[in-house]
């Protein structure tokens, strides 16, 4: 194992720049001091904000639409205009932190988060919020890849590495489960605003101490920034993700058919230019080591599972079950715990059992606790719930530490940052295709079984048929019989999507670990 540091001209500040330049993903030697696990906690303050965002704002929509009072289509882009940018731009941006500077894009991005999220806080219209969110996923984009690939400059030893891996994909989930919460707080003491402000002082924290802390790291041999294939690859995700929405959402139609042929003719594109290049803007060779690709699966799958559960117990516990925003937060916070502990414990169980064993039965734990959702939807409780949320968030926990620690040591350090990205890119997809299929299949057989009461107005029954939320408004309306009536079918017909969903999502976990024994061995993924 050969391990260089080359000292580079310093900084503006006149501090120097350390490049690491790790040539094979094993060592026993250069373990992490205390610096090191200092910059881990530095890194953890981006990691924690952008998955925190994630999720805070579905709690600040009602909010939202009284203060901005935007349209139904509005409301929609305010949702997935972030997620939509973060996808389509992760692979560009861990590429361009390979190139430019990991630690030099991790501050970019973090002056321009914290400017658009105080923005974002005072938005006067409904239209400057979608703008504020669209920008806050191309500032969040540039975050997430130079965390993981910072990590992987830091943590030369397999074992210390695998440790801070788990510290940071249990602050990915735990922020993602901490979201509910947070946005709960905010929005009982402030107004809506609120959610985006928290950005800023956790921002400015990261800006003061990532240069003291936060070595630089960089690919010593880097090509050119390929312009062509950072447009190529947002024409190949951006459309390929909202054409899946859109299905989701309102079914097959002729434009997302039209969008899901571009996606693929761009990817296309996109992947031969890369095969042609001899400094590609993303080795799509690596997708030929099969551990890389089946963690980068089942780190997608997992998601998958964990954000479509997270859509609809939310709706349960707060819909049917009444409880407010803070305390269904409160009520998944001890799946958040297990999510953390899940991750922490399985780094030294890997050293005595292989990776596809850890990763597989992580999986199959967290299929369990869709199965207990099968077996209790037709009347579910807050502490059923929760017991399945922790059965889920065990699972994932474990199976999201090493398959993340399998996609960084499988390739070469110089391609951590590209490595990253797909890893995050796989996320963002999973979180997005986990609300948009799961959320969407649920809302389709929400909306064949609920019976919408006769003589209501336009406008109500067709809010009263598409969502419990819609039918929980429009009953508060109603006479008390008619209420009843509306509210007994509406949370009857939900549950039915539920029982709907949990059974697909209990086949795509269980593929997903099927998957993750097939791939996950050789030397990619045992060294």
């Amino acid at each position: 194992m050969t391990s260089t540091m080359h000292q580079r001209a310093g900084t503006a500040s006149g501090a120097p720049v350390t490049t690491f330049d790790i040539r094979t993903p094993e060592t026993n030697q250069g373990r992490a001091g205390a610096r090191e696990w200092i910059a881990l906690a530095v890194l953890m303050l981006p990691v924690l904000l952008v998955a925190v965002d994630a999720t805070v704002l579905s709690f600040a929509l009602p909010s939202i639409s009284q203060s901005l009072a935007p349209t139904g289509t509005q409301l929609l882009w305010m949702v997935d205009i972030y997620p939509l940018v973060l996808a389509g731009l992760l692979v560009s941006m861990g590429s361009l932190a390979d190139r430019t500077g990991r630690r030099r894009l991790l501050l970019i991005g973090a002056v321009g988060f914290a400017a658009v999220s105080a923005l974002a806080a005072y938005a006067p219209s409904a239209e400057w919020l979608i703008a504020a969110r669209a920008a806050l996923g191309f500032f969040g984009a540039m975050l997430m890849p130079a965390t993981l690939s910072l990590l992987r400059n830091l943590f030369v030893d397999r074992q210390q590495r695998r440790l801070a891996i788990a510290i940071w994909a249990a602050g990915f989930s735990g922020g993602a489960a901490l979201g509910p919460i947070v946005g709960g707080f905010l929005l009982e003491h402030y107004w809506w605003g609120s959610a985006f402000l928290m950005a800023v002082p956790v921002l400015v924290l990261l800006l003061i101490l990532a240069p003291v802390f936060v070595p630089e790291s960089k690919d010593p041999n880097p090509g050119a920034i390929d312009v062509v294939s950072i447009a190529l690859s947002l024409l190949t995700m951006v459309p390929l993700v909202y054409a899946i929405k859109s299905i989701a959402h309102d079914g097959l139609s002729a434009a997302a058919l039209g969008l899901v042929v571009l996606g693929l003719l761009a990817g296309s594109t996109f992947v031969r230019r890369q095969l042609t290049r001899a400094n590609p803007m993303l080795d799509v060779r690596l997708f030929r080591r099969s551990a890389f690709t089946g963690a980068v699966l089942a780190n997608l799958l997992a998601v998958f599972a964990l954000v479509g559960f997270l859509f609809f117990v939310a709706q349960h516990l707060q819909l049917v079950l009444g409880y407010s925003p803070m305390e269904s937060g409160l009520i998944l916070l001890p799946g958040l715990l297990v999510t953390i502990i899940a991750g922490l414990a399985v780094v030294p169980l890997v050293r005595v059992l292989s990776p596809r064993i850890v990763v597989a039965g992580g999986l199959l734990i967290s299929a369990a606790g869709y199965v207990a959702i099968l077996f209790t939807a037709d009347d579910p409780s807050a502490w059923g719930l929760g017991l399945a949320f922790m059965l889920l968030s065990l699972g994932i926990g474990a199976a999201e530490t090493i398959s993340n620690d399998v996609i960084v040591s499988s390739v070469p350090a110089d391609k951590a940052g590209a490595a990253s990205a797909i890893s995050e890119t796989a996320y963002e997809l999973g979180a997005v295709l986990g609300t948009a299929v799961l959320g969407g299949i649920l809302s389709a057989v929400y909306a064949a079984q609920v019976v919408v009461p006769a003589g209501l107005d336009a406008a109500a029954a067709t809010s009263a048929g598409e969502t419990l939320g819609g039918a929980t408004a429009v009953a508060a309306t109603l006479p008390e019989p008619a209420a009843a009536q509306l509210l007994e079918s509406a949370r009857h017909a939900f549950d039915s999507g539920v029982v709907f969903t949990a059974a697909i999502a209990v086949v795509l976990v269980l593929s997903a670990a099927a998957l993750a024994w097939m791939t996950l061995r050789g030397k990619g993924a045992e060294s």
